[in-house]
């Protein structure tokens, strides 16, 4: 199952890393909300469930962070003489920070927003038996103390459905 879970999120990475994913559509979106943004690169999106505390001490994380794990897997055995047929619940996980409050939740939006554009434009079949059908839940947590002074964290959890031999 923890192959399943590390594949799963590296293909959702794939997505949200190729070309017409998260940089194109956090620039489009920051320009029309009227704010600057750094452009999105490879570093900023990564396969990792690590906490901001630890990811800053370790890494020196940049910003914005896109981090993409498997929350949960189930295997439900739905299709019979499949090894595996189940969901892997998964997750990106948005960091923002800067050092004013005053836009931070702004510029956490247009993040979000992008996310979900990503998630919305990929439905359906993503080969290697891993199908993406749609929906999406965003959890907001509020404004803390981290990063470059403030840091805000947005969750945006899906569900893919995953059959394998």
């Amino acid at each position: 199952m923890a192959k399943i879970a590390s594949d799963v999120a590296y293909h959702v990475t794939q997505i949200m890393s190729a070309d017409d994913g998260l940089k194109p559509l956090v620039a489009e979106f920051a320009l029309e909300a009227g704010i600057a943004e750094p452009p999105v690169g490879m570093g900023h999106i990564v396969a990792r469930n690590v906490s901001p505390e630890i990811a800053e001490k370790s890494t020196g994380a940049i910003y914005p962070m896109f981090h993409v794990y498997c929350e949960k897997v189930n295997n439900a055995l739905r299709e019979k003489f499949r090894t595996f047929s189940g969901t892997a619940w998964m997750m990106v996980e948005v960091r923002a920070s800067q050092d004013r409050l005053e836009t931070l939740e702004q510029r956490l939006g247009v993040y979000v927003d992008a996310v979900t554009a990503v998630l919305d434009g990929n439905r359906g079949d993503w080969g290697l038996g891993m199908f993406y059908t749609g929906g999406y839940d965003v959890v907001i947590a509020p404004v803390r103390h981290g990063g470059r002074n403030f840091l805000q964290i947005a969750k945006v959890s899906f569900d893919v459905q995953v059959s394998r031999d």
